[in-house]
Protein backbone atom coordinates (compact mmCIF):
# COMPACT_ATOMS: atom_id res chain seq x y z
CA UNK A 1 0.00 0.00 0.00
CA UNK A 2 2.80 2.19 0.88
CA UNK A 3 6.32 2.99 -1.13
CA UNK A 4 9.17 3.12 0.31
CA UNK A 5 10.31 6.36 1.96
CA UNK A 6 12.23 9.16 -0.36
CA UNK A 7 13.65 12.95 0.88
CA UNK A 8 11.97 15.11 -1.24
CA UNK A 9 13.99 17.76 0.32
CA UNK A 10 17.16 16.16 -1.24
CA UNK A 11 16.96 17.52 -4.56
CA UNK A 12 18.97 18.12 -8.32
CA UNK A 13 22.06 16.69 -7.89
CA UNK A 14 21.45 15.33 -4.61
CA UNK A 15 18.47 13.57 -5.19
CA UNK A 16 20.09 10.38 -4.96
CA UNK A 17 20.73 10.50 -1.41
CA UNK A 18 18.70 8.19 0.94
CA UNK A 19 16.65 9.22 3.12
CA UNK A 20 18.39 7.59 6.02
CA UNK A 21 21.44 9.51 5.10
CA UNK A 22 24.38 10.58 7.97
CA UNK A 23 23.11 14.18 8.30
CA UNK A 24 27.43 14.91 8.29
CA UNK A 25 27.78 13.39 5.15
CA UNK A 26 24.70 14.84 3.35
CA UNK A 27 26.28 18.31 4.61
CA UNK A 28 29.88 17.38 3.52
CA UNK A 29 27.71 16.50 0.23
CA UNK A 30 25.52 19.65 -0.16
CA UNK A 31 28.68 21.52 0.27
CA UNK A 32 30.58 20.24 -2.69
CA UNK A 33 27.78 20.40 -5.06
CA UNK A 34 27.24 24.40 -3.45
CA UNK A 35 30.79 25.35 -4.48
CA UNK A 36 29.81 23.62 -7.84
CA UNK A 37 26.62 25.46 -8.73
CA UNK A 38 28.30 28.29 -7.38
CA UNK A 39 30.88 28.31 -9.86
CA UNK A 40 28.83 27.33 -12.97
CA UNK A 41 26.73 29.81 -11.88
CA UNK A 42 23.48 27.91 -11.74
CA UNK A 43 21.08 29.57 -9.51
CA UNK A 44 18.31 26.49 -9.43
CA UNK A 45 21.09 24.05 -8.52
CA UNK A 46 22.56 26.45 -5.91
CA UNK A 47 19.12 26.60 -4.36
CA UNK A 48 18.82 22.96 -4.08
CA UNK A 49 22.05 22.84 -2.70
CA UNK A 50 21.77 25.07 0.15
CA UNK A 51 18.16 23.68 1.10
CA UNK A 52 20.39 20.61 1.86
CA UNK A 53 22.94 22.25 3.90
CA UNK A 54 20.07 24.10 5.32
CA UNK A 55 18.43 20.96 6.68
CA UNK A 56 21.65 19.04 7.36
CA UNK A 57 22.56 22.02 9.57
CA UNK A 58 19.21 22.34 11.42
CA UNK A 59 19.10 18.41 12.20
CA UNK A 60 22.74 18.66 13.76
CA UNK A 61 21.64 21.83 15.78
CA UNK A 62 24.05 23.91 13.65
CA UNK A 63 21.74 26.52 13.91
CA UNK A 64 23.33 29.67 13.32
CA UNK A 65 24.82 28.08 9.67
CA UNK A 66 21.05 26.31 8.75
CA UNK A 67 19.56 30.07 8.84
CA UNK A 68 22.39 31.83 6.73
CA UNK A 69 21.71 28.51 4.81
CA UNK A 70 18.15 28.88 3.93
CA UNK A 71 18.04 32.09 3.30
CA UNK A 72 20.58 31.54 0.56
CA UNK A 73 18.61 28.74 -1.13
CA UNK A 74 15.55 31.47 -1.20
CA UNK A 75 17.28 34.38 -3.04
CA UNK A 76 19.09 31.74 -5.54
CA UNK A 77 15.60 30.43 -6.12
CA UNK A 78 14.55 33.55 -6.39
CA UNK A 79 16.57 35.13 -8.65
CA UNK A 80 16.11 31.80 -10.92
CA UNK A 81 12.44 32.86 -10.71
CA UNK A 82 12.02 29.01 -9.53
CA UNK A 83 8.76 29.13 -7.01
CA UNK A 84 8.82 25.67 -6.53
CA UNK A 85 12.30 26.24 -5.26
CA UNK A 86 11.65 29.32 -2.78
CA UNK A 87 8.70 26.98 -1.73
CA UNK A 88 11.21 24.60 -0.59
CA UNK A 89 13.66 27.10 0.62
CA UNK A 90 10.58 28.82 3.10
CA UNK A 91 9.44 25.55 3.90
CA UNK A 92 13.02 24.77 5.76
CA UNK A 93 13.27 28.34 7.41
CA UNK A 94 9.82 28.27 8.82
CA UNK A 95 10.91 24.60 10.43
CA UNK A 96 13.85 26.30 11.69
CA UNK A 97 11.81 28.85 13.29
CA UNK A 98 9.55 26.71 15.00
CA UNK A 99 12.39 24.46 16.23
CA UNK A 100 13.80 27.64 17.68
CA UNK A 101 10.41 28.44 19.23
CA UNK A 102 9.98 31.00 17.19
CA UNK A 103 6.06 29.84 16.40
CA UNK A 104 4.68 33.15 14.80
CA UNK A 105 7.61 33.47 12.51
CA UNK A 106 7.40 29.82 11.62
CA UNK A 107 3.75 29.85 10.72
CA UNK A 108 4.53 33.26 8.45
CA UNK A 109 7.14 31.36 6.33
CA UNK A 110 5.69 27.81 6.24
CA UNK A 111 2.47 29.82 5.30
CA UNK A 112 4.20 31.92 2.40
CA UNK A 113 5.82 27.91 1.45
CA UNK A 114 2.42 27.01 1.18
CA UNK A 115 1.22 29.80 -1.04
CA UNK A 116 4.47 29.23 -4.00
CA UNK A 117 4.03 25.80 -3.67
CA UNK A 118 0.40 26.33 -5.23
CA UNK A 119 1.86 28.91 -7.39
CA UNK A 120 4.59 26.18 -8.60
CA UNK A 121 1.75 22.87 -8.14
CA UNK A 122 4.30 21.44 -6.26
CA UNK A 123 2.60 18.79 -4.67
CA UNK A 124 4.89 17.60 -2.49
CA UNK A 125 6.02 21.03 -1.26
CA UNK A 126 2.80 22.11 -0.67
CA UNK A 127 2.09 18.70 1.54
CA UNK A 128 5.12 19.52 3.24
CA UNK A 129 4.46 23.27 4.39
CA UNK A 130 0.75 22.61 5.71
CA UNK A 131 2.13 19.61 7.75
CA UNK A 132 4.53 21.97 9.13
CA UNK A 133 1.37 24.42 9.93
CA UNK A 134 -0.08 21.57 11.27
CA UNK A 135 2.50 20.52 13.90
CA UNK A 136 3.29 24.04 14.85
CA UNK A 137 -0.15 25.00 16.02
CA UNK A 138 -0.11 21.38 17.48
CA UNK A 139 3.11 22.62 19.91
CA UNK A 140 1.90 26.33 20.60
CA UNK A 141 -1.78 24.45 21.57
CA UNK A 142 -3.90 25.07 18.72
CA UNK A 143 -5.22 21.56 19.06
CA UNK A 144 -8.89 21.54 16.81
CA UNK A 145 -7.04 23.41 14.39
CA UNK A 146 -3.89 21.16 14.41
CA UNK A 147 -6.06 18.04 14.29
CA UNK A 148 -8.17 18.89 11.75
CA UNK A 149 -5.08 20.14 9.18
CA UNK A 150 -3.50 16.53 9.86
CA UNK A 151 -6.65 14.50 9.42
CA UNK A 152 -6.68 16.18 6.13
CA UNK A 153 -2.98 15.65 5.40
CA UNK A 154 -3.31 11.75 6.39
CA UNK A 155 -6.32 11.35 3.85
CA UNK A 156 -4.09 12.80 1.48
CA UNK A 157 -1.14 11.02 2.36
CA UNK A 158 -2.77 7.24 2.50
CA UNK A 159 -4.25 8.19 -1.29
CA UNK A 160 -1.28 8.74 -2.54
CA UNK A 161 0.02 5.96 -0.53
CA UNK A 162 3.06 8.06 0.61
CA UNK A 163 5.56 7.00 3.62
CA UNK A 164 6.36 9.47 5.30
CA UNK A 165 3.36 11.67 5.37
CA UNK A 166 1.61 9.23 6.36
CA UNK A 167 3.85 8.42 9.02
CA UNK A 168 3.83 12.39 9.99
CA UNK A 169 0.49 12.81 9.57
CA UNK A 170 -0.25 9.62 12.00
CA UNK A 171 2.39 11.05 14.52
CA UNK A 172 0.69 14.16 14.73
CA UNK A 173 -2.54 12.94 15.72
CA UNK A 174 -1.67 9.91 17.94
CA UNK A 175 0.50 13.16 20.09
CA UNK A 176 -3.20 14.92 20.34
CA UNK A 177 -4.82 11.74 21.48
CA UNK A 178 -2.42 11.27 24.26
CA UNK A 179 -2.37 14.97 24.90
CA UNK A 180 -6.27 14.86 25.09
CA UNK A 181 -5.42 11.75 27.63
CA UNK A 182 -7.05 9.12 24.78
CA UNK A 183 -4.26 6.63 25.32
CA UNK A 184 -5.36 3.66 23.72
CA UNK A 185 -6.26 5.88 20.62
CA UNK A 186 -2.38 7.30 21.02
CA UNK A 187 -1.04 3.82 21.06
CA UNK A 188 -3.16 2.91 18.10
CA UNK A 189 -1.61 5.66 15.45
CA UNK A 190 2.07 5.70 17.45
CA UNK A 191 2.24 1.77 15.99
CA UNK A 192 0.70 1.93 13.06
CA UNK A 193 2.97 4.88 12.24
CA UNK A 194 5.98 2.90 13.74
CA UNK A 195 5.08 -0.32 11.14
CA UNK A 196 4.52 2.19 8.51
CA UNK A 197 8.20 3.47 9.00
CA UNK A 198 9.85 0.62 9.48
CA UNK A 199 8.37 -0.99 6.12
CA UNK A 200 9.13 1.70 4.18
CA UNK A 201 12.40 1.92 5.28
CA UNK A 202 12.16 5.77 7.00
CA UNK A 203 14.19 5.76 10.18
CA UNK A 204 13.47 9.03 11.61
CA UNK A 205 10.03 8.40 11.37
CA UNK A 206 10.33 5.08 13.16
CA UNK A 207 12.64 7.20 15.48
CA UNK A 208 9.57 9.56 16.78
CA UNK A 209 7.22 7.01 16.50
CA UNK A 210 9.56 5.16 18.98
CA UNK A 211 9.52 8.10 21.22
CA UNK A 212 5.64 8.11 21.15
CA UNK A 213 4.94 4.68 21.85
CA UNK A 214 7.61 4.98 24.92
CA UNK A 215 5.71 7.44 26.24
CA UNK A 216 2.23 5.67 26.32
CA UNK A 217 3.59 2.41 27.90
CA UNK A 218 5.13 4.40 30.68
CA UNK A 219 2.09 6.25 31.34
CA UNK A 220 0.66 2.77 31.74
CA UNK A 221 3.30 2.01 33.98
CA UNK A 222 5.28 -0.22 31.57
CA UNK A 223 8.56 1.72 32.66
CA UNK A 224 10.81 -1.08 31.27
CA UNK A 225 9.47 -2.02 27.84
CA UNK A 226 9.18 1.70 27.52
CA UNK A 227 12.84 2.12 28.22
CA UNK A 228 13.68 -0.81 25.77
CA UNK A 229 11.57 1.39 23.12
CA UNK A 230 13.13 4.38 23.57
CA UNK A 231 16.80 2.76 23.04
CA UNK A 232 16.35 1.22 20.45
CA UNK A 233 14.77 5.38 18.87
CA UNK A 234 17.75 6.43 20.41
CA UNK A 235 20.10 4.31 18.44
CA UNK A 236 18.66 5.65 15.29
CA UNK A 237 19.29 9.19 16.32
CA UNK A 238 23.02 8.70 17.08
CA UNK A 239 23.54 6.83 13.85
CA UNK A 240 21.82 9.73 11.86
CA UNK A 241 22.95 12.35 13.75
CA UNK A 242 19.58 13.60 14.01
CA UNK A 243 20.84 16.20 17.40
CA UNK A 244 16.96 17.81 18.06
CA UNK A 245 15.32 13.97 18.18
CA UNK A 246 18.17 12.81 20.25
CA UNK A 247 17.95 15.65 22.86
CA UNK A 248 13.39 14.92 22.66
CA UNK A 249 14.49 11.06 23.40
CA UNK A 250 16.63 12.12 26.45
CA UNK A 251 13.60 14.35 27.53
CA UNK A 252 11.66 11.27 27.29
CA UNK A 253 13.54 9.31 29.30
CA UNK A 254 13.68 11.78 32.19
CA UNK A 255 9.80 11.48 32.03
CA UNK A 256 10.01 7.56 32.14
CA UNK A 257 12.35 7.24 34.71
CA UNK A 258 10.35 10.17 36.71
CA UNK A 259 7.20 8.30 36.49
CA UNK A 260 9.10 5.39 37.37
CA UNK A 261 10.11 6.66 40.65
CA UNK A 262 13.55 6.57 39.82
CA UNK A 263 14.33 10.71 40.61
CA UNK A 264 18.13 10.31 40.85
CA UNK A 265 18.85 8.62 37.63
CA UNK A 266 15.63 11.51 36.31
CA UNK A 267 17.67 14.04 37.69
CA UNK A 268 20.76 13.11 35.70
CA UNK A 269 19.17 12.44 32.75
CA UNK A 270 16.89 15.72 32.34
CA UNK A 271 20.34 17.38 33.24
CA UNK A 272 21.66 15.61 30.12
CA UNK A 273 18.65 16.91 28.29
CA UNK A 274 18.98 20.28 29.19
CA UNK A 275 22.63 20.42 28.08
CA UNK A 276 21.81 18.99 24.44
CA UNK A 277 18.89 21.52 23.97
CA UNK A 278 21.05 24.68 25.16
CA UNK A 279 23.76 23.15 22.57
CA UNK A 280 21.56 23.53 19.71
CA UNK A 281 19.29 26.52 20.75
CA UNK A 282 15.99 24.74 20.96
CA UNK A 283 14.45 26.69 23.77
CA UNK A 284 11.41 25.05 24.36
CA UNK A 285 13.30 21.73 24.71
CA UNK A 286 15.44 23.41 27.36
CA UNK A 287 12.21 24.27 29.36
CA UNK A 288 10.43 21.22 29.20
CA UNK A 289 13.92 19.81 30.53
CA UNK A 290 14.47 22.03 33.15
CA UNK A 291 10.72 21.51 34.24
CA UNK A 292 11.39 17.82 34.33
CA UNK A 293 14.84 18.76 36.49
CA UNK A 294 12.61 20.76 39.21
CA UNK A 295 10.15 18.70 39.95
CA UNK A 296 12.98 15.73 40.04
CA UNK A 297 14.86 17.72 42.89
CA UNK A 298 11.76 18.59 44.53
CA UNK A 299 11.06 14.90 44.88
CA UNK A 300 14.16 14.39 46.13
CA UNK A 301 13.36 16.87 49.14
CA UNK A 302 14.58 20.20 48.09
CA UNK A 303 13.34 23.36 49.89
CA UNK A 304 10.26 23.89 48.35
CA UNK A 305 10.48 27.53 48.23
CA UNK A 306 13.48 27.15 46.67
CA UNK A 307 11.68 24.95 43.30
CA UNK A 308 8.51 27.70 43.44
CA UNK A 309 10.49 30.72 43.25
CA UNK A 310 12.53 28.65 39.81
CA UNK A 311 9.13 27.97 38.71
CA UNK A 312 7.97 31.00 38.44
CA UNK A 313 11.57 32.64 36.73
CA UNK A 314 11.21 29.67 34.27
CA UNK A 315 7.08 30.41 33.63
CA UNK A 316 8.06 34.24 33.07
CA UNK A 317 10.56 33.91 30.73
CA UNK A 318 8.54 31.58 28.18
CA UNK A 319 6.74 34.25 25.44
CA UNK A 320 3.29 33.80 26.22
CA UNK A 321 2.52 34.00 22.21
CA UNK A 322 5.25 31.86 20.90
CA UNK A 323 5.63 28.80 23.71
CA UNK A 324 1.89 29.39 25.75
CA UNK A 325 1.64 25.49 25.83
CA UNK A 326 4.52 24.65 27.33
CA UNK A 327 4.15 28.03 29.74
CA UNK A 328 0.98 26.36 30.35
CA UNK A 329 3.12 23.31 31.67
CA UNK A 330 5.61 25.23 33.84
CA UNK A 331 1.79 27.08 35.51
CA UNK A 332 0.05 23.82 36.21
CA UNK A 333 3.18 22.57 37.86
CA UNK A 334 3.11 25.45 40.35
CA UNK A 335 -0.14 25.32 40.53
CA UNK A 336 0.32 21.56 41.78
CA UNK A 337 3.48 22.53 43.72
CA UNK A 338 1.30 25.41 45.62
CA UNK A 339 -1.62 23.18 46.28
CA UNK A 340 1.20 20.92 47.86
CA UNK A 341 2.82 23.68 50.52
CA UNK A 342 -0.87 24.42 51.24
Amino acid sequence: MYGKAFAPEFQGALRNLSVNTNYEDALAKARAEVARATEENDGLALSQARLVESEACRRLGRIAEADVAWRASFRAAKAADEPGAMAWALWNGGTLARQRGQMTAALRWLGLARDAATRAGDVVALGYSVAGIAETLRIRGDYAEARDLHEKLLAEARKRGETRHTVWALEGLAQLDRNAGDLDAAWERFAEAAQIAEDGGDERGLAWALRGMADVLSLRGEHDEALRLLAKGEQICRRMDLSSALAYNRKMRGNILFRACWYGEATRTYEEAQKMFRAINEPRGAALAELGLLKSRDKLGRPRPATERDLIALRDSLDTRELRHTRKMVQDALDELIELVA
